[in-house]
């Protein structure tokens, strides 16, 4: 096969499926995979695709797509995420901030969920455009290119003139004397308005981030309503929280 008709049929497989593996196009077109990886590294140039670990994605979904095998404690998060859909409810107005816990939640809402959903971060809003129930209001900004989140003083605004049912809060560290903290500057200025924006907060956090402690404060103990890790909540590393009246998940 010749090779414009060879990248015809990978952009045709990338329109059906969203993304291709070198290994699965080489067998399919009958060429090395080596042919395949030229192949792709020539249509990125192009801007036809965006190249990730063992494939492409569509250069539309560039802007949504995580490389799950890079995503630390992938199982973790996916049971976060399972535990914390039950807080949800039909005509909810919510939340939800950035990070990769908070991915694995916005693809685990059901597809018949009617909401509205607020965000700065254009992965979880690609991610619910699947959900035709959903309203999604991104609340915009400068764009983070490798967070892929909106910042700066446009959406702290933004954040502060809404009232929202809760929000599910990507958690950078959370101890039960410090609350929840976050390293980046930007992103703190966000949540903290995020959180004063919201009826409930919801942390979504792995138990790796528990007893931690970063520069910037979103809240304190006593402003969390719920705690959702993959712990069971009687683990004994939960008991602090416990303590302070937060309800466990």
């Amino acid at each position: 096969m010749q090779k414009d008709k060879r990248q015809d049929s990978i952009l045709e497989k990338l329109q059906l499926g969203g993304k291709v593996s070198t290994q699965q196009l080489a067998d399919e077109l009958l060429v090395s995979e080596d042919t395949i990886r030229r192949d792709l590294n020539e249509m990125a140039q192009k801007g036809l695709l965006a190249k990730v670990h063992g494939g492409a994605v569509s250069s539309i979904q560039k802007l949504y797509y995580y490389n799950d095998n890079v995503v630390k404690n992938q199982q973790e998060k996916n049971l976060i995420a399972k535990k914390a859909i039950p807080l949800i409810k039909d005509g909810m107005t919510m939340i939800i901030s950035d990070g990769t816990t908070n991915l694995a939640f916005a693809r685990a809402i059901p597809k018949d969920l009617r909401a509205t959903v607020f965000t700065y971060c254009l992965p979880i809003a690609m991610e619910l455009t699947d959900h035709p129930l959903i309203e999604i209001i991104l609340l915009g900004g400068k764009i983070h290119k490798k967070s892929m989140v909106a910042v700066g003083a446009d959406v702290v605004e933004r954040c502060s003139n809404l009232h929202v049912d809760m929000c599910f809060l990507g958690t950078g560290s959370i101890g039960h004397e410090e609350g929840i903290t976050e390293g980046s500057y930007d992103v703190s200025l966000i949540k903290r308005a995020v959180v004063s924006a919201s009826d409930k907060v919801i942390s979504l956090t792995t138990s790796g981030k528990l007893g931690l402690k970063q520069a910037f404060t979103i809240c304190k103990p006593k402003q969390i309503d719920v705690l959702v890790t993959e712990l069971n909540p009687k683990d004994t590393k939960l008991s602090p929280y416990k303590d302070l009246g937060i309800h466990l998940i």
